[in-house]
């Protein structure tokens, strides 16, 4: 190829490629302008305050604007002040050339489905100004109150369809959740867009509304209990209570119940019943007797006993994270009247079910107990006392939260992984049949879906509707709430009941006299806690119960299990007002 052939080609070649280059320079001259920061020379207004709502309350997301003499101010930076999680703003404006401050300034506060409000901030100079120019400095507190928009319509609507399809079985529940956190900030970056009456809740505020530390929290009980179960004591535990009460139904039942109340205390209620609804039905059918009259008192007593601790049920460990309440906040106060309800479920499952097992076969050890011994028997020791020794390891970590400041988290995956490296159990085998990733997505999409009605004003009518309805009466406000998050969760699913009340209860122990002790939580923990054993429906729990029941050949109506459960339920919530009105 000639010269001049080759210097026709390297033309044509660059000839071609100038966009690409006309682009990078663009790119590049654009990124210089930006990174220009603004002149430091002049005068400057230093503004600090706070926007709060009508309680007193800080939002927020708000965006402060000022304006001086007309002119809008911009920021030192660059860039939008934003209130942050505790209502407050700081930033520091550049006043234009040319314009003396007069003494005031406006300021005006914004956020979707918040009345804007404007208000005359007065400026004053600051006791050592700057080498940089006059500085002033203002300062002002902004009220904003609620309005109701076509955001928080849309906001209702996906959370009653979320709960609907829940509850009517139309879609998977973390599928339900999930189309309806996908579904909110959808129609806040589209319809929002135009329009902020119809702006729900931006990307960043759904990510700070997931409570990481509930998550994270239940992936460490489930690591613990996955390698727990691994070693069979469990089904150990439930054959050893057979033995002890030596083939007499009545022992058999009260230690069968209180066996499974303490194990759901401390680890998973829902995996608690898995692996010993098989060792009971086995036990009843030795014994002749119908399984459904061991499962029933079981699975009650898993719920119960559950309410007892922070790691003991899903709720409890919404309630804890959100109030930041201790796990030996939950012993000292939910503990002793969890005993007292555990007493009278006892009580009542034994006069219920009394003909059934008036009718057992009493079972002499060496008769019919080898085969049991056989097959219920510690698959490995030295890994049995490696979980025991993790569990210690979890209560003390626990224990100490409240020195430590210590997430329960931090104890929580801290003692499963630690569990799993050195009982050398196969993680990823562990992560896919252990972890339960449908529940953990179903519950972080869930407090998505909860913190757009909340970003609405959906729980704040609430409140404002009750507090008109209390008149300031704290008994009647502890009722109410125990109550109806009882009755609630009889139907509901506990924790997405739990996840919505969240900001109601927030609300009613933030402006209420008297609830400032945290009565109100513990209200919440005792009736979502015990409420979902009133039907076969309110409690995970209950459900892998009757499914297994049934699969084992043993079906039960949900109307023999309302019979046998509501009237406990009532009575254990009967035990709580009680014990709610007189100890706090």
């Amino acid at each position: 190829m000639s010269i001049l052939e080759r210097c026709t080609s390297a033309c044509w070649a660059g000839w071609r490629l100038w966009p690409v280059a006309a682009i990078i320079v663009w790119v590049f001259l654009g990124s210089c302008h930006v990174g220009e920061a603004a002149p430091a020379n002049g005068p400057r207004l230093e503004v600090v305050g706070a926007v709060q709502d009508v309680t007193g309350r800080g939002i927020a997301g708000v965006r402060v604007r000022l304006e001086l003499s007309g002119q809008p101010l911009t920021t030192e930076i660059g860039e939008p002040l934003v209130t942050d999680k505790q209502g407050r703003f700081q930033g520091t404006f550049i006043l234009p050339a040319g314009v003396v401050p007069p003494g005031q300034v406006i300021i005006q506060a914004s956020k979707p489905s918040w009345q804007p409000q404007t208000a005359r901030l007065t400026l004053q100079p600051a006791p050592q100004p700057g080498p940089a120019g006059q500085v002033h400095q203002a300062m002002g507190v902004i009220t904003l109150s609620r309005q109701i928009t076509p955001a928080f319509w849309l906001a209702a609507g996906i959370l009653l369809a979320v709960y609907l399809s829940i509850a009517l079985g139309w879609r998977h529940r973390a599928l339900a959740a999930l189309l309806g956190a996908a579904g909110m900030l959808f129609l806040s970056y589209t319809l929002g867009q135009y329009s902020s009456d119809f702006f729900i809740i931006s990307f960043d505020e759904a990510i700070a509304a997931i409570d990481m530390n509930v998550i994270l929290l239940l992936l460490g009980m489930m690591l613990l209990v996955g390698v727990t179960k691994k070693t069979g004591l469990f089904q150990w535990l439930a054959y050893k209570a057979f033995t002890w009460a030596r083939g007499r139904v009545v022992i058999l039942v009260l230690i069968l119940m209180w066996l499974t109340a303490v194990v759901s205390a401390f680890l998973d209620n829902v995996t608690t019943m898995l692996v010993l609804i098989p060792v009971a039905v086995e036990l009843a059918q030795t014994l002749k007797l119908n399984p459904v009259s061991l499962l029933i008192p079981q699975v009650f007593a898993a719920n119960v006993g559950g309410t007892a601790t922070l790691i003991g049920d899903p709720p409890n460990m919404i309630i804890g994270s959100s109030a930041n309440l201790t796990f030996g906040d939950f012993v000292v106060h939910l503990t002793p009247v969890i005993i007292l309800c555990m007493a009278a479920a006892c009580g009542f499952f034994l006069w219920y079910y009394r003909r059934e097992y008036a009718r057992t076969v009493v079972l002499e050890e060496a008769g019919g107990l080898a085969p049991l011994r056989q097959r219920y028997r510690l698959a490995d020791r030295r890994q049995v006392w490696l979980c025991l020794i993790m569990l210690a390891l979890l209560i003390l970590g626990l224990s100490l939260q409240g020195l430590l400041g210590m997430k329960p988290a931090v104890a929580a995956l801290l003692a499963a992984v630690l569990l799993v490296a050195v009982s050398r159990v196969d993680i990823a085998e562990l992560l896919v049949v252990e972890i339960q990733w449908a529940s953990l997505l179903f519950i972080l999409a869930l407090y998505i879906v909860v913190a757009g009605a909340a970003e609405t004003g959906l729980p704040d009518l609430f409140v404002q509707e009750l507090r008109q309805l209390v008149q300031g009466n704290l008994t009647l406000t502890l009722l109410l709430v125990l109550w109806g998050s009882a009755l609630l969760s009889a139907i509901i699913d506990t924790i997405p009941l739990t996840i919505t009340l969240l900001p109601i209860v927030s609300g009613l122990t933030a402006t209420l006299p008297g609830a400032e002790n945290g009565v109100l939580w513990w209200a919440l923990a005792l009736g979502a806690g015990l409420g979902g054993n009133g039907t076969m429906t309110g409690a995970s729990a209950t459900g892998v119960t009757v499914g297994l029941a049934e699969r084992a050949g043993y079906p039960l109506a949900f109307f023999d299990y309302l019979q046998a459960c509501f009237l406990p339920m009532l009575l254990t919530g009967g035990l709580c007002s009680v014990y709610l009105f007189f100890f706090h």
